[in-house]
């Protein structure tokens, strides 16, 4: 398969070496430009491009910046990609940390219903709530016990399916967690967040997850300055 990758931090780094062991054809981009990851083409054999042929390399996208850097992407990036190439976020909403206040966010929209309307395409929430060594190193065989699942959100049935897909392939259980819209489940602080859950316990934690943000992933007086285009 071939997958474009659009940031080279720790998961889409991880991604890239997960996905080229696998023979997938990969194309990795960041913002600094395709020289900077001479290194870690060395290392994977995944092909340094623009962002803007990362974001028409293949069949799968993945968005996997800052949530402050996305609208900081050229403008119309997915404009002519095919409908049927299936666009993942990994993204998560630290306003205290890193993002800065994001006022939709704040009032209650999806993290990732956001980065829909910011790029102009519908996604799929995936990879957000695992930690990047784990993603490099707990895969399992199907049907192995123990095996963690990881939630997958979003409105398009079958881009939710390829990515379920891949996450075998890795190693891991995908689990439907329903529409973007609903992705909140899988957010910062809630119970599916930062843990190594199989399916069962993965599907339960989406059950019991409370919409309201913790104060630890709110903004606050004093936060910088939030994403704006």
């Amino acid at each position: 398969m071939r997958i474009g990758i659009i940031g080279a931090g720790q998961i889409g780094g991880t991604l890239a070496r997960r996905f080229t062991t696998w023979g997938h054809e990969v194309c990795i981009a960041n913002s600094r430009g395709p020289a900077s990851l001479a290194g870690l083409a060395q290392e994977t054999g995944a092909k340094p491009v623009t962002v803007e042929e990362a974001a028409r390399a293949g069949e799968v996208v993945i968005v996997t910046i800052p949530m402050k850097n996305i609208p900081r992407l050229p403008s119309g990036l997915f404009d002519g990609v095919p409908a049927n190439v299936a666009v993942v976020d990994t993204g998560n909403y630290y306003p205290q940390q890193r993002d800065g206040r994001i006022d939709e966010i704040e009032d209650g929209m999806a993290e990732s219903r956001w980065v829909s309307r910011r790029l102009d395409r519908a996604v799929v929430k995936a990879f957000n709530n695992i930690y990047a060594r784990h993603l490099l190193e707990r895969g399992k065989p199907r049907g192995a016990p123990g095996r963690i699942a990881l939630p997958v959100a979003g409105d398009d049935r079958l881009a939710k399916e390829i990515v379920i897909r891949l996450l075998d392939q890795l190693g891991f259980d995908g689990v439907d967690a329903g529409s973007l819209d609903e992705s909140w489940r899988q957010q910062p602080g809630t119970p599916v967040y930062g843990t190594d859950l199989d399916a069962t316990e993965v599907r339960k934690a989406l059950e019991e997850a409370k919409p309201e943000r913790g104060a630890a992933f709110r903004a606050k007086t004093g936060s910088p300055t939030g994403a704006t285009r």
